[in-house]
């Protein structure tokens, strides 16, 4: 069976973006974009793969699908970027869409735990969550590994992790390495 990551930048204090959706706060490439290079490549927006030498030819590592929440995508959207991830298979989960720009990324709109079960019993790589606090709440109970680059800075409010209710779930620690830039990044997988 597939497994979902959710893979995701944050701050201190946990949150993934500011009010406002912005990720400008957060420590780009630097000693743990190697890190990123080398574990999950294709997490690198198709926009940017053509950085990297070899990278856009590079086949996917770890994953071959992508989901995204309704407010990750329309971040996007405003930069004028319709597929962000055409190397992966995109969905956008959002019950308030009706269409999306680009038929190459797919809209979901039933229920999220139901499209995400039936997505882990197909054939392939893993998937990966790349954001959305409120599809992160939605989708908890089927998250079987977290992926959280934390980056060296608070911000006081802004988006969470997870934007749900109080409601305590336990995952280990399974890795983890500081970085001279600051930003750690740490593997937590759910506890069984």
């Amino acid at each position: 069976m597939r497994k979902l990551t959710y893979f995701v930048a944050a701050t201190v204090d946990g949150f993934i973006a500011s009010p406002d959706s912005e990720h400008t706060m957060f420590v780009e490439g630097e000693d743990h974009g190697a890190w990123v290079l080398a574990q999950m490549p294709e997490t690198v927006p198709t926009a940017y793969r053509h950085l990297v030498p070899g990278l856009a030819e590079s086949e996917n590592r770890r994953f071959d699908t992508v989901l995204m929440g309704r407010g990750t995508y329309e971040r996007g959207l405003r930069d004028g970027v319709t597929s962000p991830y055409g190397h992966l298979r995109q969905h956008v989960i959002s019950s308030g869409l009706v269409s999306l720009p680009d038929p190459a990324v797919e809209l979901a709109s039933g229920d999220p735990l139901e499209f995400v079960r039936a997505l882990k019993k197909e054939e392939g790589l893993g998937i990966w969550l790349c954001g959305g606090g409120k599809l992160a709440a939605s989708l908890r109970d089927e998250i079987d590994e977290l992926i959280v680059k934390i980056n060296p800075i608070v911000i006081g409010s802004g988006i969470p992790l997870f934007d749900s209710a109080y409601s305590p779930q336990g995952y280990r620690a399974v890795a983890g390495q500081v970085f001279d830039s600051g930003v750690t990044i740490m593997t937590y997988a759910k506890r069984d």
